[in-house]
């Protein structure tokens, strides 16, 4: 006897009693009701009672970490969802049209995938453009054409011309300034070579090594120098530059020279040339361009809490990236990694008590500019915790984490859920080079970053070798489980993770965050940007 499907009554969002089957028994068609019906029971009443402790959470984190196995309904999910964006859009540099397809690629996947509030919000950027570039050396090695990448918001060569100039190589800025008030740097071309023991400190050393390519081009001018160049941030080469942010002192010309990345092999290179007491020639053309500030659009979207939508969960992951490679690690996956914990959460049927949001960032790599302003239009909202992945979404250690004693040792026992993955590490050191969230850690809010395997991330940092390649499925996989079991479990306990002082750490966080603010000024003073 068919079927009439007009006699079902088994309404429920994805009821499968087979209603299309024409030879389905009726006993059948009412077992399958009911069999479903059971099973929607069961989730209902998962998600009408929250638990007091993460200890309780042990079944639903299990059930999320299966899920995303092997064999698991969402594995491999994230890698391609990944691949589908670089491969599509590519890169995306600030105020550039591939950074404006991105983000409404990002909205126009996640309202196919019926997430709620998907919508953009406008960040005004930086718009610089790095312009046709070439180093060639012309003595000792007449013709030899050396790779670079200029830095970001550097200058061109002067009215588009190349510079020929000798090069004077430095170790550090104490030697800059010492060969400065010698007057041997006017009118050089300046290559900073600091060398840091990547072996010993493969993450650690990016640190000590930033402040030569953020700062190096304004100290270099200031002796005289008519351009700058720096040794590649990189923890391995093959012969490739890495770019990166350099920020000039001041609009004033006398601040202002071109300035570029070399690789590694060409920095340790000029520097035997000039041990040997050979003259280094090069010629330098950049072209340069800071042009004026852009629209762009942080782009967000929500699996609503079922009864406190207002209380916030915030997963992310900044979406712009520089302008070679395609931004596959830095910083796609993390944003990645948290749109597939809220896609789990909704391939579960799982809605928790909270909302949890996911947010992409533009202008991370423009100083945070999207996360500062994203703070600065919402930090109003009861938001319970901060996450966000941008060193990379490789197989996963556990948590960074930045908060109170209190908050602490929650965070803590949601780590343990974690043991079957071996990611059950909570760092309380609030390290991390996470930008976008650190607004909110000012004022107190508990934040953490994803702990991972990744000491081959300056590797390919910032150059052409951030590629899909350089991420593994599984691996994402067992980072979007850290973060769905993390953002479900907070999300869904019956009292929110505890806040620490409004300051952050009293007058400490606030003058972190004035501190962070000027920073971001100085960052962008001549790019035509104002920050407030």
């Amino acid at each position: 006897m068919p079927l009439d499907r007009d006699k079902c009554t088994c309404m429920l969002d994805r009821c499968f009693c087979l209603r299309d089957r024409a030879a389905m028994p009726m006993m059948a068609a009412r077992h399958a009701c009911v069999s479903f019906l059971v099973l929607v029971a069961v989730i209902m009443a998962h998600q009408t009672t929250a638990k007091p402790s993460p200890s309780d959470y042990a079944t639903e984190a299990q059930s999320i970490i299966n899920s995303l196995l092997p064999g698991g309904s969402c594995a491999d999910q994230a890698w391609h969802k990944l691949a589908a964006l670089t491969d599509t859009v590519g890169n995306r540099v600030c105020g550039s049209p591939s950074l404006e397809r991105a983000s409404s690629y990002m909205l126009s996947v996640w309202q196919a995938e019926g997430f709620d509030n998907v919508h953009g919000e406008n960040v005004t950027v930086p718009h610089w453009q790095r312009g046709d570039e070439e180093c060639t050396m012309l003595s000792p090695r007449l013709g030899y054409r050396m790779q670079i990448l200029g830095l970001g918001t550097s200058i061109g060569t002067p009215e588009g011309r190349p510079i020929e100039a000798h090069v004077l190589v430095v170790r550090n800025f104490d030697e800059l300034a010492a060969f400065g008030k010698a007057g041997q740097v006017q009118g050089k071309i300046v290559l900073l070579n600091y060398a840091c023991d990547w072996s010993s400190n493969p993450v650690g050393c990016y640190g000590a090594c930033a402040k030569y390519r953020g700062e190096g081009a304004s100290r270099a001018a200031r002796w005289g120098a008519v351009a700058y160049l720096v040794r590649s941030l990189a923890s391995a080469s093959i012969g490739s530059p890495h770019t990166g942010m350099q920020r000039y002192a001041s609009s004033k010309a006398e601040d202002q020279i071109p300035a570029a990345a070399v690789t590694v092999e060409d920095a340790e290179a000029l520097a035997r040339m000039q041990a040997r007491g050979q003259d280094v020639v090069l010629r330098l053309s950049m072209g340069a361009q800071n042009l004026p500030a852009r629209q762009a659009r942080n782009v967000v979207a929500e699996w609503r809490g079922r009864e406190l939508p207002d209380e916030v969960v915030l997963l992310s992951g900044h979406l712009d990236s520089w302008d070679v490679g395609v931004g596959a690690m830095d910083d796609g996956g993390g944003l990645v990694i948290s749109w597939q914990a809220l896609s789990t959460l909704r391939a579960l049927h799982w809605r928790a008590r909270r909302t949890i949001r996911v947010v992409g960032w533009v202008g991370e790599e423009f100083g945070g500019i999207g996360g500062r302003q994203y703070f600065d239009d919402h930090r109003e909202e009861k938001v319970v915790l901060v996450i966000e992945s941008d060193m990379g979404a490789f197989r996963p250690r556990g948590l960074s984490f930045s908060g109170g004693v209190d908050a602490a040792s929650v965070m803590a026992d949601v780590g343990s859920l974690l043991g079957g993955i071996n990611a059950t590490l909570v760092a309380r050191d609030g390290k991390g080079y996470e930008t976008d969230t650190q607004p909110w850690k000012a004022v107190g809010v508990p934040g953490a970053s994803l702990i991972s395997e990744n000491e081959r991330y300056f590797a390919y940092h910032h150059s052409h070798g951030d590629q899909m390649n350089v991420l593994q499925p599984g691996d994402m996989d067992l980072a979007a489980a850290v973060f769905a079991v993390t953002a479900f479990v907070v999300a869904d306990l019956d009292e929110a993770l505890p806040k620490g002082d409004e300051r952050g750490e009293g007058e400490k966080g606030k003058m972190k965050e004035e501190k962070e603010r000027q920073r971001m000024r100085k960052g962008n003073a001549g790019s035509g940007l104002a920050v407030s």
